[in-house]
Formats: structure tokens, sequence, C-alpha cells
């Protein structure tokens, strides 16, 4: 990811590229309505989200049991379980294990751990083929690209886009037509997938009382990647587990609906341990990595443990201000949007990532389409603040509340001041706005009409009339 260039540099880029943005226009809404639709549908949709909030919460304050449990249950299956305090040690787990299988070629299905690890270039510099099978993640990787979304990770590619990278592919002649690229994406992967040594799935959810990873797919790739190469490493945040498989059906109901306006996923798949005596299908060894990362800094912290009850939904995003103008990509982030500009910085810590705080409105949307209600624009805030007392400030920023305290704390000063102001815009204002690009307002001008003040202020209209009701 690109964490030398800032923020505000790549929303620049982003806010150039029409198509863009009215992609991600188009998808969110889709994505937003067909949420409001179903969930209206469904019915006592704030109480599901309590009880979701309930669950996480629950859970990440007992982080320390389940994860024992949940390690101790997949272990009597028969499944090795490698918790990992960095990405490094993600990273050497995997290369012990391909060089054990003496692998060539792994195929895997949609994993945002494995993206924030860059896990498909390590594996590519040990010299092994990868190739992701969401259709989403597929198109991506051909571009050379990162997702630049939790969910849809191509959201920002056209048809015409998408048949380019597959012609030079597959060496075919494609129409842009929906069933003939998929069709290409279909025949492409089923090869993979027969003759993959490895197959890597991410984890929607781990349930601790039986050991069991739940996958939740659209397009049934998790389930041959799990199934037919005869190793399955399995990826997971240390927070993505639950204590029940009873928890599981809240999920089964907050998350696709969530995300992608369905009532059900298309599949959800129970994974419990690799093959054993009688199955008909599965994997002979099994891995789960568990990866902390990070995550564990945010265990205790009153401001902040509540980001690991996140279920990687997207919500957020197609309700984002901010995102929907900008995309993913100008994150420069793994996690994009409301939870991503939190998040990365509390993962990576120092000094990565300490401008995205800074890309959101504060608007509150984020935590009103949050299914298990993570207050995110209060956590901006928060690392806004600690931002401020690490560096002290920009000097501009410093200087403009400065003069707005002193301004406001009195009330003659605010007069005159707005007075003031009223006389300087003459020359700006336009039909009751302000266009010109002047100095800080041409970050709002810009691309927005900024409003003039007004000839009369509410309290000198209001003792204009209380003096006109007297002399009556």
């Amino acid at each position: 990811m690109n964490t030398k260039s800032s923020v505000r540099d790549r929303a620049k880029v982003a806010l150039g590229d029409d198509f863009l943005r009215g992609a991600v226009h188009f998808t969110t809404d889709r994505l937003r309505n067909r949420k409001q639709a179903v969930t209206e549908d469904f019915g006592h949709w704030e109480a599901w989200r309590d009880r979701g909030e309930a669950i996480r919460r629950h859970t990440i304050e007992h982080l320390d049991f389940y994860l024992a449990q949940f390690a101790d249950n997949l272990e009597r299956l028969g499944a090795h379980v490698h918790f990992c305090a960095d990405a490094r040690e993600a990273l050497d787990v995997v290369t012990d294990i391909v060089h054990t299988k003496a692998a060539r070629r792994v195929v895997k299905s949609k994993s945002m751990v494995t993206e924030e690890i860059h896990l498909n270039h390590h594996l590519e510099e040990l010299g092994v083929e990868v190739v992701e099978t969401d259709l989403g993640e597929y198109i991506v990787q051909l571009a050379g690209e990162t997702p630049s979304h939790i969910i849809i990770p191509a959201i920002h590619k056209t048809r015409e886009q998408i048949k380019a990278l597959f012609e030079a592919d597959g060496g075919e002649n494609l129409t842009t037509e929906t069933r003939d690229l998929v069709a290409f994406a279909r025949r492409r992967l089923r090869e993979m997938y027969l003759t993959a040594d490895i197959g890597i799935t991410g984890c929607n959810f781990a349930i601790a009382d039986t050991g069991s990873i739940a996958l939740f797919t659209n397009e049934g790739n998790a389930d041959l990647v799990a199934n037919l190469p005869k190793t399955h490493i399995v990826f997971m945040g240390m927070e993505r587990i639950l204590p029940t498989l009873a928890d599981l059906e809240v999920f089964a109901h907050l998350l696709p609906k969530s995300a992608t306006g369905q009532n059900t996923i298309t599949y959800l798949s129970l994974i419990t341990g690799p093959r054993r005596a009688g199955d008909g299908d599965g994997p002979e060894e099994m891995h789960v990595v568990i990866l902390d990362n990070g995550r564990s800094r945010q265990l205790g912290d009153p401001d902040f443990q509540a980001v690991l009850h996140c279920i990687r939904c997207g919500a957020c995003l197609n309700v984002c201000p901010v995102y929907r103008q900008i995309g993913g990509h100008a994150y420069g982030s793994v996690y994009p949007g409301p939870i991503g500009a939190v998040l990365s910085p509390l993962l990576e810590g120092g000094e990565a990532y300490q401008d995205l705080p800074y890309a959101s409105s504060l608007c509150g949307a984020c935590y009103e389409a949050c299914p298990v209600k993570i207050p995110l624009h209060d956590m901006l805030v928060k690392e806004r603040q600690q931002f401020v007392a690490k560096t002290g400030g920009k000097t501009g920023e410093k200087a403009a509340f400065a003069a707005y305290r002193v301004t406001f704390a009195d009330h003659r000063r605010y007069l005159g001041a707005i007075r003031l102001a009223r006389r300087l815009q003459g020359g700006f204002a336009k039909g009751g706005v302000i266009r010109a690009k002047i100095g800080p307002l041409a970050g709002w001008t810009d691309r927005r009409d900024f409003p003039a003040l007004g000839q009369q202020t509410f309290r000198e209209w209001w003792m204009e009339r209380k003096r006109g009701t007297r002399r009556g």
C-alpha cells in the first residue's frame, strides 16, 4: 500500500476519475437501498443489532477463553492451530507448509487478513503460483491492484476493462456480456482448483464450542478451495470468533443483510476439521492461522476495544460520504472507508495512516449502518485527539481554533466578526454562494458552493422585530 503520499493527494486523483466516482456511487446506492428494503421487510432490525452488539462485546471481553476453547476443539479434530503475533510469524508458518508440501500452486478464496499481511506477494517470492478465485479478487489480481471495497473488490472496474484483462490472461476473444465474462472465469478457475496443492480461505466466524470455521460466499468458490486441494489453510483475525453455533444464527442475518442486502447468503459453509474416515471429501490436512498483528493492543482500551466487534460487512463504506466520493484506493490501506480510517492506524501504529482519521465528515452515518453498533465516528475523534497530543497538531489548525475560541467567548466579538466577514465576502459572493477558491476555503469551493453569510443574522432580525413590536 502507498503510505508515502497523503490521503489528500490520493483523494485528488480519485476525484478526477469520473468513472470511478460514478461506479462507486451507483454500486453503494444499490447496496444501501437493498439493505434498507430487506431490513424493513425483516422487521425488528434494531433488536437484531442490539443482539449482535451484545454477542460481539461479550466475546471480545472474554476473547482469551474462547480462543483457547476453539483451539482445543479444533486440535482434537485433527487440525493444526498456529497463534501468530504478527505478519512475519504468519508468513513463516505458510512458508514451512509450502516447503513441506513442495507446493507449486495455491488457490485462495476471499480473505482480508491475507491482504493485510501481503500473503500473495510472499508466496510469489517463494516461486508459488497464487490464484484468487473470488471473481472480484480474480479481476483485481489480474490488474495488479488491491481490492477497493471490503465486499466488492472490483467495484471500480468497467466491463471493457474486465474483458481486456480476461483476454490477456486466457488468449480468448470475449464480449462484454456478463454471462460470457463469468463463463470465462469459471473455465479458468476450475482448472486451478483441480491442480492446486494448497487451498487458502479466510474465516468469517470461528465457532468456539465446535471448533468450526464458518464461510459466507455467494459464488461457492470457498467450498472448492477448502475441499479439493489436499491441504487447507485458514487465516483468521484473532477477533473473528463466536462462542456457540447458536450465535451464528444472529450473524447469518446481520452479515448478508448489511453487506449486500440479501435475506440469506447463497453459501454458508461450516468446516469442522480435516477429512475423517468415511468422509467423501475434504482436505487431508488443515491448518488454522490465528493472527494478532496489533489487535491485542485494543483489548482493554475503553476507546477502541469495540473496533474488534467488526464483522467486515462493508455497510459503513456504502453510507460514508467520503468513501462514496473517493473510493477505496485513496485510503492507501487494505481496509478502506470508516472502518479502515479507524482500524489501519490502530493496527499499524507509528506514523503510518495517521492522516486517515481526518478523511471523515464525522456525520455518524457509519454508526447507524453498522450491524453491531461500532461508534466509529467517536473513535475517529479520539484518534485525532491522539494525533494532536502526540504532534502538537497542525499550525494552521491551532491558529484557527484559537481564533474561534477568542471570537465565540464574547458575543460582542462574535457580532463584530460577523459584520467584518459580511463586508469582506462582498466581492466573492454571487447568488447567495461563494464559488471563489480562496485560501483554506478552496478545499470546499473546489467541489461545492460555500453558502454566503446572510445580510442579517437571526439575532439582528430578532432584535429588530422586538423593537418593532414595542413601537407598535
